[in-house]
């Protein structure tokens, strides 16, 4: 049977229009993120560009944000690492402490998949939100779901980055969920959240340099020198001699590397600071 040539008419107009509409969005958020990029090009300071990142995000749905940066995400047996940089945006006030101080980071379900995760993901913590969440959430989370809950900010979506030599970086986006219509929100605008981060992470990188160091584990110079010419597969004798120390001196300085690193021997020692990137020159 033939198509009414009426049929055609109506239809045709609208599907141009939703691509009208589809390319005019598309080429509005291209615009959106020349000027960021530009943006976090001049800003002088990670704080301006989360000042930054943190307009364009809310434009998007999410007016708080967290971003977290850990040269190394996990300690030697699996366990999250607080991150050695955070910093936030619209938050409630007692989130760094409770992330940061009172354990809530290495509970928090949405860092866990995180580390795991190489694509941006939406989460929710409502019991029918149907995301990644539901699958991982158990008891051991409780505290940091009740908060949430506390604090109406149940939505969000997460950007894992995970940068050279091992190191992992997020940008979360959070948001109230009072319906699935804002979970599905959420959902749609994921991949330009997704670019944020990039650009973000992209722009800050180079000032993180001086937090490049795992605050986990501190070792003094000399042990750390020690460490590295036990790495190269020195005895103590010939670490001894090539810095001019006696061999007890050069003992003591493994040993006590060994201890802060919970190290049984030498080579477990450097195998753990090589884990937590302390002999990175």
């Amino acid at each position: 049977m033939a198509v009414p040539r009426q049929a055609v008419a109506f239809y045709v107009p609208d599907f141009e229009m939703e691509i009208q509409k589809e390319s005019q969005g598309v080429s509005g958020m291209q615009a959106k993120m020349a000027e960021l990029n530009a943006r976090l090009a001049s800003d002088d300071s990670l704080d301006e560009q989360m000042d930054s990142v943190a307009e364009l995000a809310a434009e998007l749905g999410f007016d708080a944000l967290v971003y977290d940066y850990s040269p190394v995400p996990l300690d030697h047996v699996g366990e999250l690492i607080t991150p050695s940089v955070v910093r936030l945006r619209q938050t409630p006030k007692d989130w760094q402490d409770l992330w940061c101080s009172e354990g809530f980071y290495q509970i928090d379900p949405v860092q866990q998949v995180a580390v795991s995760s190489i694509a941006p993901f939406v989460w929710s913590y409502l019991p029918k939100g149907e995301t990644v969440l539901q699958r991982h959430i158990d008891q051991r989370h409780a505290p940091v779901v009740g908060y949430l809950h506390d604090a109406q900010l149940t939505c969000g979506v997460t950007v894992p980055i995970h940068l050279p030599r091992g190191g992992l970086a997020t940008l979360t986006g959070l948001r109230p969920q009072a319906s699935q219509r804002d979970l599905d929100d959420a959902r749609e605008h994921l991949g330009d959240f997704s670019l944020i981060a990039h650009a973000l992470q992209e722009a800050a990188y180079p000032l993180l340099a001086k937090a490049s160091a795992t605050r986990v584990i501190r070792l003094t110079r000399r042990e750390v020198e020690c460490l590295r010419w036990a790495a190269e597969g020195l005895t103590a004798g010939e670490i001894a001699e090539k810095l001019n120390r006696s061999l007890a001196t050069i003992s003591l300085h493994l040993t006590s590397a060994m201890h802060k690193l919970g190290a049984k021997n030498r080579v477990q020692a450097v195998a753990r600071a090589v884990h937590y990137r302390l002999l990175d020159q």
